[in-house]
């Protein structure tokens, strides 16, 4: 659960208004649940997005951290695809990023939405663009090496956003973005495609897919190997995680994995 931007630390809210000037007008984002806060704030400079995480005292960090960090490290890398970052504050426990604001909608994935179209561009276009060096180390396939055997097959050298939901895009009048980075990695090319499914269960999900040479190209085994792994996944996140949207989405994943005759 997110905390409140007044429980924010003074020390940490001095050195964020370091970059914004005296803030205004907070805000707090209504979707997703990466970082500790994530709030609009506004300042004498502007609007800017604001995601800040409090570090633990082990694991590097904490997640929440970790997320922030691997935010920071692929942006400069994806200027085209997600919201600039402008700045980077630490102090004591916290860390806190601000991004460029970007005031826009939520994309829709229900049948018939023209988002679909657009949500197949997006997955093109990453896909086009070059894997950067900085994600030599953080493979997709360690997510998943709890639940199968063998995930070699997810194995591969594309650029992944990861987690690619309706909440997670941004359109505006002349742009589509992309937040929450914090999945990003370097794999197969088909994991992006298999990861929207469960998003799309009510919208042809596959027929959706089988626009994409990513999906068409694929080994159908792998695919059926990550739908399987992509429910148990899920069924273990549950034991940790049972807000509404987390159950359904662990529905939908298992509903994935009966079509392709693959789960329980």
């Amino acid at each position: 659960m997110r905390n409140e931007w007044t429980d924010l630390p003074v020390h940490i809210r001095e050195v964020v208004e370091v970059c914004t000037g005296p803030i205004t007008e907070v805000r707090p984002a209504v979707k997703g649940n990466h970082a500790d806060i994530a709030s609009m704030v506004a300042g004498p400079q502007g609007r800017v997005f604001v995601k800040a995480a409090r570090k633990l005292a082990v694991g590097n960090g904490g997640p929440e951290v970790r997320s922030l960090r691997w935010e920071a490290a692929i942006n400069p890398h994806v200027t085209e695809f997600a919201p600039r970052l402008l700045w980077v504050q630490e102090s004591g426990e916290w860390l806190a990023l601000g991004f460029e604001y970007l005031e826009g909608r939520h994309a829709d994935f229900s049948p018939g939405s023209p988002d679909l179209e657009i949500l197949a561009k997006v997955v093109e276009d990453l896909q086009a663009r070059p894997c950067p060096g900085i994600l030599d180390n953080k493979q997709v396939e360690r997510r998943w090496e709890m639940v199968v055997d063998d995930a070699s097959p997810m194995t591969g050298d594309v650029l992944l956003h990861a987690d690619l939901n309706p909440a997670n895009f941004l359109i505006t009048s002349n742009r589509v973005a992309m937040v929450d980075w914090a999945f990003v990695a370097r794999g197969a090319a088909w994991v992006e495609v298999a990861l929207v499914i469960p998003w799309l269960l009510q919208a042809e999900a596959e027929a959706w897919a089988a626009r994409l040479p990513a999906w068409v190209d694929a080994d159908p085994g792998h695919l059926d190997l990550f739908a399987k792994a992509f429910a148990d996944k899920w069924d273990l996140n549950l034991q940790t995680n049972t807000e509404p949207w987390a159950v359904q989405h662990a529905a939908y994943a298992r509903a994935w994995a009966r079509h392709r005759g693959c789960g329980a």
